[in-house]
């Protein structure tokens, strides 16, 4: 939680959880057994079960907006503007909205989604890295010497070069793609616009200046590529139903996507060992639709009276896109292995602010519709990467999604309360003179206040810009579809060329040296490769994990490194002197 009160990205706990429940639920047992109470030896599935739960719960520390949105709305926000002067534009975080709050929302991720976990894992065949990464460590303590492998493993902390490992090559060289097409080449041709398409006065990370280019094209791709795919599957779906229909066979499976799972024999039989266990517990489709259904009218019903200014009809429009979001969130997950909830909430600020207009609380608004967006596809891409583990370590899929319920509701009310703690303790929580100046949530505020002024407040040309890298993400799509897979292999993904527009470029060449590494060892030894390729990058990716808990510690508590290593270019080194 302290953490969300920084500026500096939050990591990723899905590894280190996986771990510590590990080895609670080991020492658990030990004293168990040695009091005579136990005798049954524990589980991968017992493992995987307490991951997904531990996972579901501090996952509502981030996705609930404590240092971001939920903050945004208090009036220490916006008394850093000028737009205080009347209470609908701010309201306080009180503990009891703020559980009913993530109570009425936080479930509707889990049913938007869970009805698509075999198109996600079996048919497209994602990889969702730290979901991997996770099954693999489960299945290396229940292995032969699997304890010790692990461990060796751990004096490495290179996460990102592990994820580069796992993902295709095609995914690294989209990402270097992505990462040349934002900073070498847009990013210094929008700052010779400095001064003519934006102010020169703007700061650095301001949504009218050169930053929120970067950050709207970004958006514009990842709809673009989810979006179509989105459809694709869907449409493919009707078609494989009415055909079915059609032909009266019972038997006939629905064809999803090219060479998907009818096509068992190129399958090693661990895999379909896997698939097996993976759909032998089958989540009915109507208990997904039927559930988000009572969930959207629960919410439509109870979020109005908790935020006046998000009416009735804003919420039902929320509801009917966030499946789409949603779907965009867990596939690009499983790409990239990042969660792009906080730019689809973005998407929505701008759009209900814009809607509600700043005389009728259109600041809030947009912030509360940031809130919901943001909590539903950051359950459904955490909800796939929990399936992914399952699917490893075959687990049951049906125990797995009542461990992400009881997990988001244990987080709906330990998450507000440990918040509520550092709120009662710091009253200026917030502000610039605090020791927690939260600086995210006096940002997403602005964000709101901008979002306001609807497509007038976009920097000049930059909805352009959007609607043509929007036409172009389709367009290679269809391009890549056209092709068909063995041709298409040299055409990038436009969902992982987003990524460095968030992020920045630097990403790019560690996931690209994961990929040289195993195309290097699969030259040498395909087999070899092929064979212990998953583990290293496992071990790579759980020994930085690891190292995340200690390193957040040392954060908090003040300690700083005794030497920092930094690269930099000729001029900018003569500027230094």
């Amino acid at each position: 939680m302290k953490l969300n009160f920084g500026v500096s990205p939050i990591p990723s706990f899905t590894v280190a959880s996986s771990v510590l429940g590990f080895f609670y639920v080991k020492i658990l047992i030990k004293t168990l057994e040695k009091a005579g109470m136990l005798k049954q030896p524990w589980t991968r599935q017992e493992i995987t079960v307490i991951q997904t739960c531990v996972s579901a719960s501090t996952g509502i520390s981030f996705s609930g907006g404590y240092g971001t949105y939920l903050l945004g709305m208090s009036e220490h926000a916006a008394k850093q503007t000028t737009e205080a002067k009347h209470d609908m534009n701010y309201k306080n975080p009180t503990l009891g909205w703020m559980i009913g709050f993530l109570f009425v929302t936080s479930f509707s991720g889990l049913f938007s989604v869970v009805s698509l976990r075999k198109i996600m894992i079996v048919d497209l065949k994602l990889v969702y890295p730290s979901g991997t990464a996770t099954g693999h460590f489960i299945n290396s303590f229940h292995a032969l010497g699997g304890a010790k492998l692990a461990k060796f493993f751990f004096d490495f902390s290179a996460t990102i070069v592990g994820v580069g490992m796992m993902c295709p090559h095609i995914v690294n060289i989209s990402f270097l793609l992505g990462g040349i097409l934002s900073c070498g080449i847009l990013r210094p041709l929008i700052e010779t616009r400095k001064g003519d398409w934006y102010s020169a006065d703007l700061e650095p990370h301001s949504l009218q200046g050169l930053h929120g280019y970067l950050v709207f094209i970004g958006i514009s791709m990842l709809l673009g590529d989810g979006l179509y795919n989105f459809f694709k599957v869907i449409s493919r779906t009707l078609a494989g139903l009415f055909y079915k229909i059609l032909c009266r066979n019972a038997n006939m499976q629905i064809p999803i996507v090219e060479n998907s799972s009818p096509v068992r024999e190129s399958l090693s039989y661990d895999d379909q060992h896997r698939t097996k266990v993976f759909l032998k517990d089958q989540i009915p489709i109507w208990f997904a639709i039927g559930g988000y259904l009572a969930l959207a009218a629960v919410s439509t019903a109870i979020l109005p009276h908790i935020f006046h200014q998000l009416k009735w009809y804003y919420i039902i429009v929320i509801y009917i896109f966030a499946p789409s979001l949603a779907f965009c969130d867990a596939y690009g997950c499983g790409f990239t292995d990042w969660s792009f909830s906080s730019h689809y909430g973005k998407l929505a600020v701008f759009t209900i602010g814009a809607w509600a207009g700043a005389s009728h609380g259109g600041i809030l608004a947009g912030l509360e519709a940031c809130g919901v967006i943001m909590i539903i596809t950051s359950a459904a891409s955490d909800l796939m990467q929990d399936f992914k583990t399952g699917y490893l370590t075959l687990s049951s899929p049906c125990s797995m999604f009542v461990s992400r319920v009881i997990g988001t509701a244990m987080g709906c009310v330990i998450s507000p309360c440990v918040f509520w703690i550092f709120y009662k303790a710091s009253p200026d929580l917030g502000l610039p003179t605090s020791e927690y100046p939260v600086p995210s949530a006096t940002f997403y505020y602005n964000m709101a206040k901008l979002g306001v002024e609807g497509l007038s407040a976009l920097p000049k040309g930059c909805l352009k810009l959007c609607f043509g890298f929007f036409a172009a993400s389709i367009l290679i799509n269809l391009t890549r579809d056209a092709l068909g897979k063995k041709r298409s292999w040299f055409i990038p993904i436009p969902m992982a060329m987003a990524v460095p527009f968030f992020v920045g470029s630097n990403i790019a060449v560690d996931m690209c040296a994961g990929s040289l590494i195993l195309y290097v060892w699969q030259k040498k030894n395909k087999a070899n490769a092929d064979a212990f390729g998953p583990a290293v990058a496992t071990g790579l990716i759980c020994g930085d994990g690891m190292w995340t808990l200690p390193k957040c510690i040392l954060a908090l508590v003040g300690v700083k490194p005794p030497i920092c290593m930094m690269f930099i270019s000729r001029p900018t080194y003569n500027k230094l002197d």
